[in-house]
């Protein structure tokens, strides 16, 4: 599929970390795949003073680290820099939009504004492009998360940014929606009365979600520190994997639909407040310790780290929804840093079988477990009981791979690429709605003010390791454990 109609995309950030890493890579890929019309121009605003080779260079060099080397193509890159398009502005200053002005086409055109920028200026950006008279009945922006500090805040900024764009016009971003997995989950639950007629509190004993990561705070103490990983990932990224796997089926397949069953879930969550928040919610800072066979420090001496931060690098907690479908089944939902290995899983436990006739076998065997593995490596796997070779009747557990044969010769599209796609072709199912927003944070915020009124450190644990005892212990006291090797 290809986008037809010519666009223009104006990266705020355009140098900034999220631009190379990621932005600028999908871009180049979109264009590779030929998905791109020839008609379509990508503008990166900086602050600095920067010439169009050194320009060049730094993007060169951010696609060569990001892409994968056989698709870095000398001719596919000289055709990829026509697109490419250098505004110096500051964000601060409403006449410098003027020079964007200056740039862009007269005509009302598909226009995507992409804030890559801290949420503390989206308004006065939106505002810049307003008095500037850039926002036209095309244009769209896109928001990048965590948007706002807590409830009020992201209240605030979502009135300051609707003043300026219509609700359809805002795309609020969750790039763990554009992974293919994610999108497999939906195709498995909602076309395969199979798994459909399980998905429910009769054959689901509980479900695990987890973001780990083996990478400290890196070159993000600044923004970090002040944002934690309750905000950074668990208010968005494992709510919205939550939402996901528990929503009921849509009517249709079309963004509002979708999103209707999504904010049902979220207002369903059952509230953690007063002294369920520490017997529910556990929170940790990584200590000194080994990460990939090197020594690494504790958060605390992190360069730009407060020496007495009391900032969580590290959230457990036990979700519970209280509706028909998922009454009495909990959700384990928990994302770090410094863990002991880079992953994000949806481990679905069913429940054990009433009787076996294999009573030698440990239970922890014989569990069926649907797998849905969204990092590093993306993947379904459904783990079954078998057979052992041989005489008698040993049983052993055995996985079966639900990726298509080809999966391996087929290059994955990054969560990024198909959800730039989805904005220049004003597809929102992927995005996030403003009362899912606001949800989110509604359900959060009680858990926040609760550890900001405290004066109790979060748990230390040891770089390397899957978190504080405390994390291991909120499943232990429900008779279950982490899936740390599924």
């Amino acid at each position: 599929m290809q986008i037809q109609a010519p666009f223009e995309l104006v990266l705020f950030g355009g140098l900034g970390d999220l631009a190379q890493r990621k932005l600028l890579p999908a871009m180049y890929l979109l264009h590779r795949d030929e998905r791109l019309p020839d008609e379509g121009l990508i503008y990166c605003t900086t602050r600095r003073s920067t010439s169009r080779e050194a320009f060049l260079d730094i993007v060169r060099n951010a696609i060569r680290q990001h892409v994968p080397g056989d698709c870095v193509e000398e001719s596919v890159w000289q055709s990829f820099t026509e697109r490419l398009q250098l505004v110096e502005l500051d964000l601060s200053d409403e006449v410098h939009y003027q020079a964007l002005r200056k740039v862009l086409s007269k005509d009302d055109v598909n226009r995507v504004f992409y804030l890559a920028t801290g949420s503390d200026l989206y308004t006065s950006i939106c505002r810049g492009l307003h008095n500037s008279q850039l926002i036209q009945s095309q244009s769209k922006v896109v928001l990048e998360k965590p948007i706002g500090h807590d409830y009020p805040s992201a209240t605030t900024i979502n009135a300051a940014v609707a003043e300026f764009f219509k609700e359809s016009q805002i795309y609020r971003i969750d790039h763990y929606l554009g992974k293919e997995t994610v999108q497999n989950l939906l195709v498995l639950r909602f076309a395969n009365s199979l798994f459909e007629s399980q998905w429910n509190q009769k054959y689901i004993d509980h479900i695990q979600i987890t973001i780990s990561e083996s990478l400290g705070v890196e070159k993000r103490a600044g923004f970090y520190d002040h944002v934690g990983a309750m905000r950074d990932m668990f208010q968005n990224h494992l709510l919205q994997l939550l939402c996901i796997t528990a929503m009921e089926p849509p009517s249709r397949l079309e963004s509002d639909a979708v999103r209707d069953e999504k904010v049902k879930v979220l207002r369903a969550l059952k509230p953690i407040i007063g002294g369920a928040i520490t017997e529910k919610v556990v929170r940790g800072q990584y200590d000194a310790g080994v990460s990939d066979s090197k020594p690494v420090p504790r958060y605390r001496d992190e360069p730009g780290v407060e020496p007495k931060s009391m900032t969580e690098t590290f959230v457990a907690a036990k979700v519970e929804i209280d509706n028909w479908r998922w009454a009495g089944v909990p959700f384990y939902l928990r994302t770090g840093k410094r863990l002991a290995e880079r992953a994000c899983e949806i481990v679905v436990h069913f429940k054990e079988i009433p009787h076996s006739i294999f009573p030698l076998q440990h239970k922890n065997t014989m569990a069926n477990k649907l797998v849905f593995r969204l990092q590093p490596d993306e993947g379904v796997r459904l783990m079954l009981c078998e057979k052992r070779v041989g005489p008698g009747m040993s049983v052993r557990p055995m996985n079966l791979s639900l990726n298509p044969a080809n999966h391996k010769q087929t290059r994955v599209p990054e969560a990024y690429e198909r959800l730039l796609f989805d904005v220049l072709t004003s597809n929102s199912t992927l995005f996030l709605r403003d009362d899912e927003l606001l949800e989110a944070w509604r359900w959060v915020d009680p858990i926040l003010q609760s550890w900001e009124e405290s004066e109790q450190r979060p748990e230390p644990y040891t770089s390397g390791t899957w978190g504080p005892a405390a994390a291991t212990l909120l499943l232990a006291k429900d008779g279950r454990l982490w899936d740390e090797n599924s």
